[in-house]
């Protein structure tokens, strides 16, 4: 058994998992999109070049996501994506790259659990915590 996380964007899905795959050394999976898929009549706002799926994998752990309609897109509220390094200079490398044009609510630093600890939502809106044992 095991957990995935499936973000939704307003049409910033490629962008959000490119960039998160680059900076956290990840592989890029496929992106389907909805134009000639059998979905295509449900592609947001008629868009079809939007990203019906895309996935990445950063370790062993697969990241995935899609763009919605922006009128039902809400930003994620009540939970964070939880990224962890066993090396602090990774770990505040990814941390600074997600405050990239976000909002940092708790600086990375030392803390009594980690070696560094933030939290950040980055600039597509999905709320970070990045943590270093």
């Amino acid at each position: 058994m095991s957990f995935s996380i499936y973000l939704h964007f307003p049409g910033t899905c490629e962008e959000a998992l490119t960039h998160y795959a680059k900076l956290m050394d990840g592989e890029k999976g496929e992106v389907f999109r909805y134009r000639g898929s059998p979905a295509e009549e449900m592609a947001p706002g008629g868009n079809l070049d939007l990203v019906m799926h895309m996935r990445i994998t950063v370790g062993g752990t697969i990241l995935m996501g899609s763009d919605i309609s922006p009128e039902r897109y809400d930003k994620p509220a009540g939970v964070n994506v939880s990224y962890a390094s066993a090396d602090p200079e990774q770990a505040k490398r990814v941390f600074d790259g997600l405050s990239e044009g976000g909002e940092v609510t708790m600086p990375f630093e030392p803390t009594f659990w980690a070696k560094g600890f933030g939290m950040v939502t980055d600039r597509f809106g999905v709320p970070w915590m990045v943590n270093c044992d």
